[in-house]
């Protein structure tokens, strides 16, 4: 019989508070971000204040985020691989951020520390409820009885399957984050144009598309999951929003007309992790398909 493992994921995950702590031997960790030099944790289920948060960005506040630091990530893993328990960790994609590297070098702390430790780092190339549905499928895999290993080589398999497809008000947040070109945000604060961007198989943000107006931003969101998702599928999709349920809402009607075989959905209000760089009004919808 394999030994107990753990699945590692952190708050940029996007995964709401009730549906982890219904999960066994599942470590969401939290992150820090910045405003006006002062540094604040953001942790699961930290929604005090969440409205000004909103508020202040859409101000103007301009709020940075950094990566969870390989000192924080041997402090869990070490936790983890005490108990000796194997563990699965699965960072926020390094297109985005630099938290996989750290990751890296705790495992290999680890390692040399313990060599029999069962430790695995994967880049999740994935971002907001993009991780949240890989870990929910992985979740799945290890409740079917898979092992370690086998559920590390599902989530290889399963990365490049992740379709993420999303809108926001401006891209100037994004742009201001370095997550976008200057000239992709002027383009797209003219004519009331909204972007549809993806994350693209090496997990970064690219502008796929522009459309007038913010209703057909989220329908265009319907179609490209349409257009993508598994044929005949009844897997679950979920969306992600900073701010803007009736919207997500929205998309989910429209998905609910041209999917009628899907059933499950998760809606759940993006982290301030993932929102200080989405901005405000992002909506973003998150499924399996046959490639990104």
């Amino acid at each position: 019989m394999s030994k107990p493992y753990w699945i590692v994921a952190d708050v940029s995950c996007d995964l709401p508070l009730y549906y982890i702590e219904k999960q066994e031997r599942f470590r969401v960790m939290p992150m820090p971000y910045q405003k006006d030099g002062e540094e604040f944790i953001y942790k699961p289920g930290d929604e005090k204040d969440i409205a000004a948060y909103y508020d202040s960005i859409k101000r103007g506040a301009l709020y940075t985020t950094t990566q969870i630091n390989a000192a924080e990530y041997y402090s869990c893993f070490k936790e983890i691989t005490d108990k000796g328990d194997g563990l699965i960790a699965l960072p926020l994609s390094s297109g985005i951020s630099g938290s996989v590297n750290s990751a890296l070098m705790a495992r290999e702390r680890i390692l040399k520390e313990n060599p029999e430790a069962e430790v695995f780092v994967i880049d999740s190339k994935c971002a907001s409820l993009g991780t949240g549905i890989l870990l929910h499928h992985l979740l799945l895999k290890r409740e079917s009885g898979a092992d370690i290993q086998e559920v590390a080589n599902n989530a290889r398999e399963t990365i490049p399957k992740v379709l993420h497809w999303f809108t926001v008000s401006d891209l100037k947040h994004l742009y201001r984050g370095g997550r976008v070109t200057r000239s992709s945000a002027f383009l797209g604060s003219m004519l009331r144009i909204k972007p549809i961007l993806h994350v693209n198989d090496e997990g970064r943000l690219i502008p796929f598309d522009k459309v007038q107006g913010r209703k057909k931003s989220i329908r265009e969101l319907a179609n490209k999951i349409e257009e993508n998702i598994y044929p005949k599928s009844n897997q679950p999709i979920f969306i992600s929003h900073f701010g803007c349920e009736e919207d997500a809402l929205l998309l989910k009607s429209y998905l609910q007309k041209s999917l009628p075989s899907i059933t499950e959905y998760l809606i759940a209000p993006q982290s301030r992790i993932i929102g200080a760089h989405s901005g405000p009004d992002c909506i973003a919808v998150f499924c399996l398909g046959l490639k990104r």
